[in-house]
């Protein structure tokens, strides 16, 4: 086993040699059914001992010493453990199941459900050699905390929606919002040591961990950050919560469930309200439970009810409503948003007159994997700042990217662009606009980006004045250029 650090080419290699050993009796659409449980079950063995061995220096040797609850952050019951699966030659699967449900049994309120319910026992689909195969394979690296970057469920996430999205004719959008998007939520929305943070479509967490890495980086203290999340995707919620407990993060709660039809999170008035809500929820969804918000029992229909066949502006609601009463949020959706007409557009007037809309973002095309659409971010807070409230920032940041062959993307600098502008709230010529409701009001409460960011496009072209002078002098220069070529021409003839 190397035990050097991972880096993430040797990451992205490791997990493509093991959806090839998969490929076959697997579906590409399944590889990370399988293969996120495996690298998290190497992980946590990995991590423990690490920690046995860290206890067990400090006691000069005593293993009953190293093996106490308190040095450990979860139990590996006995014959759970990595290298207990690895010694194992037949019903390779049955002792993977084993493993995983003895060590969520061991760790019920952290871990349980964790690994999914994949049936690894199944030998038509996952025979003893490829199960063996795949086990050593996984056993090349030591995945403990000093050998690995934090995020390498998230990196390993992402790596497998990029490189197999296409192979599975989904959107890979629907799953991966790329990481500078994230970061700029994240520096827009600005949580700070001891609020809580909601996400109500949270994929496998990155929105949050954003969060977390915030206060990082601004020397505060994440530890007492309250993280909450809801995820419909079973795959997705284990991988929050397995990056979540693998970050050292204990004040957690991810729930798998249908957020805009049963949400999770409750108080003793209705729903539960956060200081900070992010997302970016599946664009345009289409069955998303419009049967149930005319008579919404949660009282989300603030604005209106959404389309049957778009719940853009029902996940825009449940965030609202989700806000306490300094909340703030923000969302990525699709451009239509901004401007579709019918119920959407009643929503949005009835939002903007509430004014809790502070800023609408334009985002330039072609950043998220597997999808040509531009997209934007929405801001909205319950209590603007007072030179804020009766205006909504509009900005343009279709240029701010990268353009690549397949993807464009967006850059560090890009997001410091963007971020300068939000913050800066004033006009810059063909970039920003500061609108007032009034104005927004003349336009029907169209939101559309270039309805007030007018790009003012710099001809050079001359005055007809000019151009006749010019036209004037090549006249006169041909006319010579004509009698020189009759001169010598009549010297020939």
């Amino acid at each position: 086993m190397t035990k050097t650090k991972l880096t993430l080419s040797q990451l992205e290699q490791y997990l493509s040699k093991a959806a090839w050993i998969l490929k076959g009796p697997v579906d590409a659409s399944d590889f990370k059914v399988y293969i996120f449980p495996l690298l998290f079950f190497k992980r946590l063995s990995d991590v423990y001992d690490e920690e046995y061995q860290q206890a067990l220096a400090e006691s000069g040797g005593d293993s009953e010493y190293a093996s106490l609850p308190e040095f450990h952050r979860f139990e590996i019951p006995k014959d759970c453990h990595w290298n207990d699966v690895r010694e194992t030659t037949t019903n390779v699967g049955q002792a993977i199941e084993k493993a995983f449900r003895g060590i969520e049994q061991a760790n019920q309120e952290l871990l349980y459900g964790i690994f999914g319910d994949a049936q690894w026992s199944n030998k038509n689909k996952l025979s003893d050699r490829l199960l063996v195969d795949l086990i050593e394979h996984f056993s090349q690296y030591a995945l403990s905390n000093s050998l690995v970057d934090l995020d390498i469920l998230g990196q390993a996430y992402e790596y497998l929606i990029k490189h197999f999205a296409d192979l599975t004719n989904k959107k890979a959008g629907e799953f991966y919002t790329p990481r500078s998007v994230v970061h700029l939520l994240g520096l827009i929305l600005d949580p700070h040591e001891g609020e809580s943070v909601y996400d109500p479509a949270c994929g496998t967490g990155g929105m949050l961990l954003e969060c977390v890495n915030h206060l990082q980086e601004s020397k505060e203290d994440y530890r007492t950050l309250t993280l909450y999340g809801q995820e419909k995707n079973l795959t997705s919620s284990s991988i929050a919560r397995m990056n979540m407990f693998l970050h050292g993060i204990e004040d957690f709660n991810i729930v798998r469930g249908d957020t805009l039809r049963n949400p999770a999170f409750f108080a003793a008035d209705g729903l539960r309200t956060f200081d900070c809500v992010i997302a970016n929820p599946p664009f345009s969804l289409d069955d998303w439970g419009s049967e149930n918000w005319v008579n919404d029992p949660y009282g989300r229909n603030i604005a209106g009810v959404p389309p049957k066949g778009n719940g853009d502006m029902a996940w825009v609601q449940h965030m609202i409503k989700s806000m306490n009463s300094t909340g703030r949020m923000t969302v990525v959706l699709p451009h239509g948003a901004l401007f579709r007409k019918g119920a959407e557009g009643r929503i949005r007037e009835e939002l903007l007159k509430q004014d809790l809309l502070e800023a609408v973002i334009g985002l330039g095309s072609n950043i998220f994997y597997g999808t040509q659409l531009a997209a934007c971010i929405m801001v909205f807070k319950q209590n603007k700042p007072s030179h804020k409230k009766g205006k909504v920032l509009f900005i343009d940041g279709s240029d701010q990217v990268r353009v690549g062959r397949a993807q464009n993307f967006l850059e560090p600098n890009h997001v410091k662009q963007l971020f300068d502008w939000y913050s800066e709230f004033e006009d810059v010529e063909n970039y920003t606009k500061v609108a007032t409701l009034q104005e927004i009001a003349e336009n029907d409460f169209n939101l559309n980006i270039p309805l007030y960011v007018e790009k003012i496009i710099e001809d050079n072209l001359p005055t007809v004045e000019e151009a006749l002078t010019d036209l004037k002098k090549a006249w006169e220069e041909s006319q010579k250029a004509e009698v020189r070529f009759k001169t010598i021409l009549s010297k020939f003839l």
